[in-house]
């Protein structure tokens, strides 16, 4: 279950003077550690956040396992179009971007705790839904309706869960952890898409929809357990900046993991259609280098973003990103498309942890579940409008093209990081000072 945690741990802008974010036990805030020390105490970070990251992961699995069989149960189990099956996908992606902000405040407002609970209630409520429309599949208007609402309540399942997640973790770490904790807890995501797909197709295959709807149903409420000891974080009571403040301090790191998504959104939704236009087999190795290396990446190398500096890693990782997906675009043959798809996925692991460092240095302290909410809502704006535009674009130029376009878009968010760079640091002890919160 992980370390024993104060329940009366408070966020950083509660603190006394002098005090920085709560440290689980162990975790101690010497700026003059020995390596020794800090590597002992990175350990203690990770160990704080291991039921934050099972709880991620389950409530990302439950969404994982429907990813394959969804457009199956729509079109061939309801009879439906291949239209409604893209509804029934992307509905999900629309509200997630949606709640995102919503999430957030919650989370600031009411607990990251509290907001983690919601999205877990919500799942279970969506795995409801999804045994219910199982009952009017010869009404297939009716049971894509309920179906419809589940994949609703899902895409606040994926807010309100990763935002509590990256709340309470960056309250747990310490925002000088912020690095760490982005990446294990996107480690967790990931590890869970991952397991989701072979999961799902094995409970489709065996037992049909019905398995999908009980999973998603039970494994929430299950988890309800990994959040019943984790520490409830009182809201503070400092006046809450607008939404548009936020946003606006998040916005420049923002972008740049908008533009960097475009190349992974790439190759998951153009990859296998380049290896069937090419007679080639084996995409899903692709899909898998990607997965793999990126997984990799965060536990290598998840710690640098803290140690080396957010911006100084993203304009690093950019410039790997877009060399892997220039050799896909320029690959004669599958292997050095999978060579290609590994160099992606290592250079894409630390672009969110990178920018998203940079985002956490520039968010008013009392609001960064906010924060943490805007600035992921980039990414989903960047899957939801690029993956259309570079359709549109494969349609008339081919699919090569569209990854070309995808490397110089992505090598583009080097100018970012570039940005950030030069940008003057105010640090949050400093920021704090200016608004005469600190003596």
């Amino acid at each position: 279950m992980g370390m024993p945690l104060h329940d009366n741990a408070r966020p950083a802008s509660e603190q006394p003077p002098g005090r920085g974010a709560y440290q689980p036990p162990g975790i101690q805030a010497s700026g003059g550690a020995s390596a020794a020390g800090r590597r002992m105490e990175a350990t203690h970070v990770v160990r704080a956040l291991a039921p934050i990251m099972a709880v991620v992961f389950v409530a990302y699995l439950i969404i994982g396992i429907a990813m394959p069989v969804l457009p199956l149960y729509v079109h061939d189990g309801l009879g439906l179009s291949t239209f409604m099956v893209g509804v029934a996908a992307g509905i999900e992606f629309a509200a997630a971007l949606i709640s995102r902000f919503w999430s957030g405040r919650y989370a600031d407002t009411r607990g990251a705790r509290r907001a983690m609970v919601v999205g877990l209630l919500l799942g279970a409520a969506a795995g409801l839904l999804y045994l219910v429309s199982l009952q009017f599949v010869r009404a297939p208007n009716v049971a894509l309706g309920l179906l419809l609402v589940g994949r609703v309540l899902l895409g606040g399942v994926e807010s309100f869960v990763i935002t509590g997640a990256l709340s309470l973790g960056l309250v747990l770490g310490g925002t000088r952890h912020a690095g760490k904790v982005i990446a294990w807890v996107g480690t967790a995501l990931w590890a869970a898409y991952a397991a989701g797909a072979p999961a799902g197709t094995a409970l489709y295959a065996s037992h049909g929809f019905a398995a999908i709807a009980l999973a998603t149903m039970l494994l929430p409420l299950l988890a309800l357990f990994l959040v019943v000891p984790l520490p409830s974080v009182p809201a503070s009571g400092t006046a809450r900046p607008p939404i548009t403040r936020v946003l606006g301090a998040v916005s420049v790191p923002g972008f740049g993991l908008a533009l960097t998504a475009v190349g992974f959104g790439t190759i998951t939704t153009f990859g296998a259609l380049m290896f069937s236009e090419r007679g080639w087999s084996s995409a899903w190795i692709a899909f898998t280098a990607v997965s793999v290396f990126f997984i990799l990446g965060r536990v290598f190398f998840g710690h640098l973003p803290d140690k080396l500096g957010g911006a100084r890693v993203a304009l690093v990782c950019v410039v790997i990103e877009a060399a892997g997906l220039a050799m896909i675009w320029l690959a004669p043959t599958p292997f050095l498309v999978f060579m290609g798809s590994a160099v992606t996925g290592l250079g894409y692991s630390l672009v969110y942890p990178g920018f998203g460092v940079e985002a956490v240095r520039r968010a008013p302290p009392e609001s960064l579940g906010l924060a943490m909410g805007a600035f992921s809502a980039f990414l989903d704006l960047s899957l939801g409008l690029s993956n259309p535009a570079l359709g549109l674009l494969a349609g008339r130029t081919g699919l090569s093209s569209v990854f070309l376009v995808s490397t110089l878009v992505v090598l583009s968010a080097a100018l970012i990081a570039a940005r950030l760079l030069r940008a003057p640091r105010i640090d949050r002890v400093e920021r704090d000072a200016l608004r005469g919160t600190c003596p």
